[in-house]
């Protein structure tokens, strides 16, 4: 028997109260506020539940058997952890003294071969326009920013967006805890990897971002920049490795690169803002913008922006090339909602046709423009 068939079997035995949940592919997060009060998210909408643990220290054991098969730590002096299940579901876990009302865990579900840009369409999240011009993007090496708050489904899209990377390309993935899992066969994935109780064996995005500079690789795919590590994707992408993807947390396209420029000054390196402000608007091509809707939750690209550099004043020049229109509810609740073409055409309207790619342009064809 296996590691991962233990580790399964395990998991299977000490989430048993909550297994349906995740068995259910309608629900998009299970939330475990105590070993009595347990939530779940379905459609976007908050339920709560009959669920719960035999007592607290049933949730706890379940919590340091996940700590026990990833290799990571969580006690008093070290009481949150992030970790992921056999199925590749995302846990954050908090236990006291973090949590005053006792463990806490949240679980952000996984679904088996993730989701195509065709099911997002099929959601609403996105036209088949903005699809397959994001698509296009992705296969003209634009590097992409897709930005959101928590829970406005950001991995999500990220994943969905990577199968556009073609199959001969090399793709390294840099995640806090594994998530993403491409269809391309040439991918390597790196984790953050936390130290022990000494101090050792650590290793941070930052570090990992750097090591795969080293890797050659043809894209970079980095689940979220958080830090420092900002500064040398910025860099990167200027010097060579474009194309690259990466989500930020961020209520507007302007907010985005704010963060982004932000965060690059978090790096040891002494820079002046304006330095940063410029890398930042040279780098980045387009920022996607994701909302939750409270309406009816549903999760939806609300923009869709190009970056045209700094103006005269030392501010961002941002383009909306997609935006999302609003037109009411139909009776049972649901928004009626289109992201639609703002009319304007992207500085890179002709490249799809330099680049042979005209037989990928079907319901887009309004955004680009023969050479």
């Amino acid at each position: 028997m296996s590691r991962e068939t233990i580790y399964e079997a395990s998991v299977d035995y000490f989430l048993s109260p909550i297994r349906p949940f995740l068995e259910d592919e309608s629900v998009t997060e299970v939330m475990v506020n105590r070993w009595d009060t347990i939530y779940i998210e379905r459609h976007g909408r908050l339920e709560k539940t009959d669920a719960r643990f035999e007592s607290e220290d049933a949730l706890l054991s379940a919590v340091h058997n996940v700590a026990q098969w990833v290799g990571r730590r969580i006690d008093e002096g070290n009481p949150i952890m992030d970790a992921r299940l056999p199925n590749g579901s995302r846990v954050h876990c908090i236990i006291p003294p973090g949590c005053r009302t006792g463990v806490c865990v949240t679980i952000r579900t996984f679904r088996k071969g993730g989701m195509s840009l065709g099911d997002l369409i099929r959601l609403g999240s996105l036209s088949d326009a903005a699809a397959e011009f994001l698509e296009l993007c992705v296969r003209l090496h634009k590097n992409t920013v897709i930005s959101g708050g928590t829970g406005t489904g950001k991995t999500v899209l990220l994943g969905a967006l990577c199968v556009a990377i073609p199959t001969g390309e090399r793709v390294v993935v840099i995640e806090d805890t594994s998530e993403l899992r491409l269809p391309q066969e040439h991918c390597i994935y790196l984790e953050v990897q936390r130290p022990d109780q000494f101090g050792r064996g650590g290793l941070n995005i930052r570090q990992l971002f750097t090591t795969s500079l080293r890797m050659r690789p043809d894209r970079i795919i980095v689940g979220e920049v958080r830090s420092g590590e900002a500064l040398d994707m910025v860099q990167s992408m200027l010097s060579g490795h474009a194309g690259s993807l990466t989500t930020v947390h961020a209520n507007t396209s302007h907010d985005a690169l704010v963060r982004l420029e932000t965060l690059s000054l978090m790096a040891d390196v002494d820079i002046p803002v304006y330095v940063a402000r410029a890398q930042v608007a040279a780098a980045i091509h387009l920022v996607v913008q994701l909302e939750r809707f409270s309406q009816d939750g549903s999760r939806r690209i609300s923009r869709i922006s190009e970056i045209h550099g700094l103006d005269e004043n030392n501010n961002y020049v941002i383009e909306d090339l997609f935006r999302i229109r609003l037109s009411g509810q139909t009776p049972a609740g649901r928004l009626i909602a289109e992201l639609a073409p703002t009319g304007k055409l992207p500085t890179f309207a002709a490249e799809p046709y330099e680049h042979g790619l005209e037989d990928h342009i079907g319901h887009s064809e309004m955004m680009w423009r023969r050479p």
